[in-house]
């Protein structure tokens, strides 16, 4: 196993090495090191201090709202802990098919299909719409779980400039090819917090005869009137054909969803082999799902109370220089090299913050950054404090203007 050894070294080296960091949720958007973590120095001096969480998807807060977590409650208790088996077995309970009834109502579909996370339901969506012979035109940016949906489907992959619609072009006109043809792109991206050009995206999936697919993991919830999404605000939800999401970000649960026409959930019935073959989802899973999209669409005053705070933190990050940032809730600061990102998490840890350091591959080498996630479970105060700190420690290594 000396090959694992000199593998792990060289990333240590790199500073790209993942490690777990083990923590306690303490509630309210804070947490805490579990003090446990293989001796890792991003652990050491932190175990009892309480973090103010910015890594944290849970946008709305709404895995602690009271109603979900009753709602949750109510069906481990009615129910059991899980399903049991897979849908197709005897693991198709009719509170999955209510759940999917709302998630088409929300995006705006005829009808929607669960699967166990994100991840599976971008690798049994994507070889279930396009295979041998046909090709998909893939945003560089597009998260790890679209990618390896595009490998396994054997499909040929054209990979276009990240939301360059000329670039896209010049590869439409060029490969497009006979076979069937996928476009697929996020609406929010999860690491620089921009927006995709939907309605230019439409324009040109029409014009091309292609399918569209957009990933609305981050967007959910979030934009759109009643909590649809990007597709829903940009009003094009009729034109894009298939939308997926989570539930575990801004709705507080966990699973993912398909939602498109009745003729196409029907058909991933039959060929999305990630969701044939996994065990459903445990029904207390889904009752927080349900009670989480119900708040969505009934309160909207939290999106745009979670959109106020996102513009106090930008405002003030703005101030001290720091560019770039993005439309969304995902506020990212560049700071370039692996070592320094890790080196400025750790700093943050110091003074209270855990923010996580993002370095490649998951990001294009020298983009390294802090990602920050903006929540309602972060006051004011937490906001002016965090981004006055990020501001600090960028201009003590002469990175304040222009990062």
């Amino acid at each position: 196993m000396e090959y694992l050894k000199e593998w792990l070294k060289k990333r240590k080296a790199s500073g790209i090495c993942r490690e777990l960091f083990p923590i306690e949720r303490l509630g309210g958007g804070r947490v805490r090191a579990a003090g446990s973590n293989g001796g890792y120095a991003e652990s050491r001096g932190s175990e009892n201090q309480e973090l103010i969480d910015f890594s944290s998807n849970d946008y709305l807060a709404l895995s602690e709202h009271p109603e979900v977590i009753a709602a949750s409650r109510h069906y481990l208790e009615k129910i059991g802990t899980g399903a049991g088996a897979a849908r197709l077995m005897s693991g198709d309970l009719a509170l999955y098919h209510e759940l999917e009834q709302e998630v088409a109502s929300l995006k705006g579909k005829a009808g929607a299909l669960i699967f166990g996370s994100g991840y599976l339901a971008n690798i049994g969506l994507i070889p279930a719409l396009i295979g041998r012979g046909d090709v998909v035109f893939c945003d560089r940016f597009n998260h790890a779980s679209i990618y390896d949906g595009c490998r396994l489907s054997m499909a040929r992959l054209v990979r276009f400039r990240h939301n360059d619609l000329a670039h896209l072009e010049e590869l439409l006109i060029k490969e497009r090819g006979q076979g069937r043809a996928l476009i697929v792109v996020e609406s929010i991206y999860s690491m620089d917090g921009d927006r995709c050009p939907l309605p230019e995206l439409v324009a040109l999936k029409k014009k091309y005869d292609c399918l569209l697919m957009v990933d609305e993991a981050h967007a959910t919830g979030i934009f759109g009137k009643n909590g649809g999404g990007v597709i829903q605000e940009d009003g094009v939800a009729a034109e894009v054909d298939i939308a997926m999401g989570t539930f575990g970000k801004a709705l507080g649960s966990y699973g993912a969803y398909v939602a498109s026409s009745e003729e196409m959930v029907n058909y991933l019935v039959n060929r999305a082999r990630s969701f044939i073959y996994s065990t459903a989802l445990p029904p207390a899973v889904v009752g927080a799902s349900l009670a989480a999209l119900k708040i969505v669409r009934e309160q909207p005053q939290l999106r745009r109370q979670l959109q106020a705070k996102v513009a106090l933190f930008k405002e003030i990050l703005g101030t001290g220089g720091v560019a770039d940032l993005g439309p969304s809730q995902i506020v990212p600061v560049l700071v370039g090299d692996s070592g320094l990102a890790m080196e400025l998490a750790a700093e943050g840890r110091a003074n209270k913050v855990f923010v996580t350091a993002v370095r490649p591959p998951t990001v294009p080498q020298g983009t390294a950054r802090l990602r920050f996630s903006i929540t309602l479970h972060h006051s004011d105060s937490d906001l002016e404090r965090t981004a006055s700190l990020v501001v600090d420690l960028l201009r003590r290594r002469g990175l304040g203007s222009g990062v």
